[in-house]
């Protein structure tokens, strides 16, 4: 069996290769469990220095890692330099940080002394999307690794590339052999993985379809899962808001990787009196988004990652329209080569529609008209997701009360985009999972928090 990777702005073919056995994915997993056993001895210091020198690597390699992005999976070219940016910053931040969100804490008991300790699980097995192939495994990868844990790696099969590209870089920059391990497998052999008693605990970032069946496998073994799943997520722009800003804000983010981001806003959400004039703006603004070549730097719009997702998103449009919505932009493939998907927009869109419950991973906006503000809340969570949600208003107060107190979501925001980093916790609720990657919060996921009393 091998696994054949596509350019999708030309469909042509980039590299095949070979999937490991059974056999050999037990091999790699044995001297992971080894390797761990030994790094999970290190001191913060010298896990600080590799992730240091992995984050220098990185930079040095950010053309190469940028334009194997874009070739991959099609993500226009200045989008892939951010990426690699924001991944060195990740691996930065948790060099300088770790020691301290993993610091023992004491508790005043009747004991002489009580204590919580943070120490390592053990070996990490993640399963990482293609929308952002370097960012994600370096999200998983830094905290854990500085943790002390070890992590195996299944990234997508379009992305196959970059998993054993950033295995090298880890070797290269001075990380114990076998600590990482990126495995070249069929989606089929993950039970297996999941299962091997040398893996400790499972993350995914995924689908809702993929994530549920993993949780159901880590539960058959009784490990510790981490799920970071879809979303529909809602921004709301109520009368009083900006609505130039907030539509360069919405467009903006939607189109990023050509709609193909968890956390963008896919449900615009405008309260009745300024519906029309927001439409306006966005329409003017999505006019901008142009299918080009990614690895020009002018482009702003490139392909969908691969055929069979560029033909779910259209049936997903052409559904909501048969269901009585209003395409208003897009919303038909175009001839020629490659994946690529028009921006689209759609108002008029009826409960229950595809654009209403499901996740559309492309460059479409889902433009809805809600009866005041009352109205917009409940519009909003009215969601089986819980990823990330967003309020456009000049009374930043109200904004702030509605995002903390009765927008459902992982992520808020009031008068900007949501967006992970490194230094806040990050994952959704509902049907967009559990668990939290980044911050204290995130490196402690897959920690033992262990507890000592001492009389």
């Amino acid at each position: 069996m091998s696994i054949r990777t596509k350019n999708p702005a030309t469909g042509e073919l980039i590299a095949e290769y070979p999937t490991m056995t059974d056999a050999q994915v037990r091999s790699r997993l044995d001297r992971t469990g080894a390797a761990f056993r030994q790094w999970s001895r290190s001191s913060f210091a010298e896990r600080s220095r590799v992730a240091g020198r992995i984050a220098s690597l990185i930079r040095e390699r950010s053309e190469v890692l940028a334009e194997l992005i874009t070739d991959e999976m099609g993500k226009p070219i200045e989008q892939a330099r951010a990426e690699v940016a924001k991944s060195a910053w990740m691996f930065d931040h948790n060099a300088a940080h770790a020691e301290e969100d993993l610091s023992p804490r004491e508790v005043a008991t009747e004991m002489s002394r009580s204590m919580v300790c943070y120490r390592p699980l053990g070996v990490v097995f993640a399963i990482m999307p293609w929308n952002f192939p370097l960012w994600q495994v370096t999200r998983f990868t830094a905290p854990n690794l500085m943790a002390g844990n070890a992590a195996v790696l299944s990234h997508a099969p379009i992305s196959t590339g970059m998993g054993l590209a950033i295995e090298s870089l880890f070797r290269d920059a001075g990380l114990p052999e076998d600590v990482f391990a990126s495995l070249v497998i069929e989606d089929a052999q993950a039970a297996g993985v999941i299962a091997d008693p040398n893996v400790a605990a499972v993350t995914i970032t995924g689908s809702g379809s993929a994530g549920r069946a993993v949780a159901v496998e880590s539960a058959r073994h009784l490990k510790k899962v981490v799920l970071e799943l879809g979303g529909n997520d809602p921004y709301l722009i109520l009368e009083d808001a900006d609505l130039d800003h907030a539509a360069d804000c919405c467009v903006d983010l939607r189109m990023l990787v050509s709609g193909q981001v968890c956390v963008s806003p896919k449900r615009l959400i405008a309260v009745n009196s300024i519906f029309d004039a927001f439409e306006a703006r966005v329409l003017e603004r999505v006019s901008e988004y142009l299918c080009g070549d990614p690895r020009l730097s002018t482009t702003k719009l490139g392909p969908l990652a691969r055929s069979d997702l560029r033909e779910t998103v259209h049936q997903q449009v052409t559904r909501t329209v048969s269901d009585g919505a209003t395409c208003l932009m897009g919303g038909q493939i175009q001839a020629g080569p490659g994946f690529f998907y028009p921006a689209t927009v759609l108002r008029d869109i009826p409960r229950g529609s595809a654009a209403d419950r499901e996740e559309i991973f492309g460059p479409v906006l889902s433009l809805f008209c809600a009866d005041g503000e009352a109205a917009a809340v409940r519009m909003a969570n009215d969601t089986p997701f819980g990823l990330g949600a967003a309020v456009f208003t000049a009374d930043v107060a109200k904004g702030e009360r509605l995002a903390r107190e009765e927008l459902e979501a992982g992520t808020c925001a009031v008068n900007t985009f949501v967006s992970s980093d490194p230094r806040l916790p990050f994952g959704g609720i509902k049907q967009s999972g559990f668990g939290r990657e980044s911050s204290a919060e995130g490196i402690r996921e897959f920690c033992n928090t262990k507890v000592l009393h001492i009389r």
